[in-house]
């Protein structure tokens, strides 16, 4: 038995990755900047110690910490009515009234065809089918733009869950932006269809703060590296255990399984903070290390939460085959998809022109099912995945450090296709498209 085996064989036995997303869904609100998600960096420094990595520590940067207060919201013509709702991050404090608008799923080409001013939109958290996905972002950039006086988004999935979603990256929002959960919704779009009117208040606030990277390195001490990132934050509504307990759970895993293996390339490693608020812990990351030395980025967001593992191969060629080969060899499948997409803590690294493989999960169902939501808790999560999935990853992690060059992709092929996708609008609505790239 050769000693990749013999690894891959305890990892099946390994309570670690259970005992690890056991005591990180017991942290209370792991929201970026917060005690909680500072907690969860120190629980990763501690899994990359266990794991006997070198250089393991705890890096520090500034950012806008945004705390959730109370939300009202009510219609008020032609009947009086209060429902549940949720501020979403960067929801500025305030209070509307407006009429209210059914703008159905929330594409731009729905929005332009309402008269938006002064109005309360309702819209969709999903997309239709057979068509791009659009990010809450960009619905809510584009509104804001016409002149929405407030964003609702209504919840696709059932169960009396609002949903929950930064509108900004690490900047207050135009307007107030509330969550309500689709049976809600269905309220309001019936309110919307009679011409009702309602009233929204928001109390939240934005102030400077610090968040936390966890960093370690295994491997030789090369000039060269590749680099892992999975993020410890998760919204403060729930227990963050799919979105991303799963996948930090998952790269701490793996980072046992790479410190007994033999690695031609040094590989850094990472617990990153406030993905959810802003790619905010994957950006400082990126901007403190030289990105020429960075053979390919590695993002674990979505690993483990359900059984087929997805790689965002991200336009390259070089790492579809590279993640073929691993499938092969470790006799798994592994999903693949080429699209490109800026919404991970993948594209700090990619919009540099770092090569990037985004390693997610497939559960068959559109949108992001029980992530964003109160139901987002550690009995959704199946331990098995997490052990499969920390495997392949450390595969996939060894293969590329083993691999001689992975050709850049240069910020114009990346941003043709992200135009050829439609994105470029719609990430422009969000405050995100890259500056230069015009």
């Amino acid at each position: 038995m050769s000693d990749i085996d013999r690894l891959l064989g305890e990892t099946w036995r390994d309570d670690y990755p259970w005992e690890f997303i056991t005591r990180l869904t017991e942290i209370e609100n792991r929201m970026g900047g917060h005690p909680g998600e500072r907690r969860a960096a120190d629980l990763v420094v501690e899994g990359f110690e266990r794991a006997g990595a070198r250089n393991v520590g705890v890096e520090s940067f500034e950012m806008r910490r945004w705390s959730r207060g109370d939300a009202e919201l009510a219609v008020t013509d032609p009947v009086e009515r209060s429902f549940e709702t949720i501020a979403l991050p960067y929801s500025p404090p305030g209070e509307v009234r407006g009429e209210l608008v059914d703008a159905g799923y929330g594409t731009p080409e729905e929005l332009d065809e309402l008269d938006l001013r002064g109005k309360i939109v309702v819209a969709s958290t999903t997309t239709p089918e057979g068509s791009r996905f659009v990010h809450r972002m960009e619905k809510f950039g584009h509104a804001a733009a016409a002149g929405a006086e407030a964003f609702v988004f209504r919840n696709h999935k059932p169960g009396q869950l609002p949903p929950t979603g930064s509108l900004e990256f690490d900047a207050q929002a135009a307007v107030p932006g509330v969550g309500v959960s689709k049976e809600t919704g269905a309220w309001l779009t019936d309110y919307a269809d009679r011409g009702a009117t309602a009233s929204l208040r928001v109390d939240a606030t934005t102030e400077r703060a610090t968040s936390h990277n966890a960093v370690a390195e295994l491997g030789p001490d090369t000039d060269e590296e590749v680099v892992v990132v999975g993020h410890h934050d998760a919204h403060d509504i729930a227990e963050g255990a799919l979105d991303n307990g799963c996948g930090i759970t998952t790269v701490v895993a793996a980072a046992h399984l790479l410190a007994e293996m033999d690695l031609d390339t040094r590989v850094r490693i990472a617990g990153v903070g406030c993905e959810e608020i802003g790619l905010l812990g994957a950006e400082a990351l990126a901007e403190r290390l030289d990105l020429d030395d960075v053979r390919a980025v590695v993002n674990v967001d979505g690993a483990g939460r359900f059984r087929d593992l997805l790689a965002y191969t991200h336009g390259s060629e070089a790492m579809a085959d590279l993640v073929e080969a691993v499938a092969d060899e470790a006799n798994q499948p592994v999903d693949t998809t080429d699209r490109v997409h800026p919404f991970s803590d993948h594209w700090p690294f990619l919009k540099r022109g770092v090569p990037a493989l985004q390693l997610h999960s497939v559960s068959g169902e559109r949108g992001r099912g029980w992530g964003h939501t109160h139901a987002d808790t550690r009995d959704k999560v199946d331990d098995r995945n997490l052990r499969e999935h920390a495997m392949l990853t450390a595969l996939l992690v060894r293969k590329l450090a083993g691999t001689d060059e992975v050709p850049r992709r240069s910020p114009e092929a990346v941003a043709a296709e992200l135009r050829a996708d439609d994105y470029e609008a719609g990430m422009k609505a969000a405050g995100i498209w890259p500056e230069g790239w015009d």
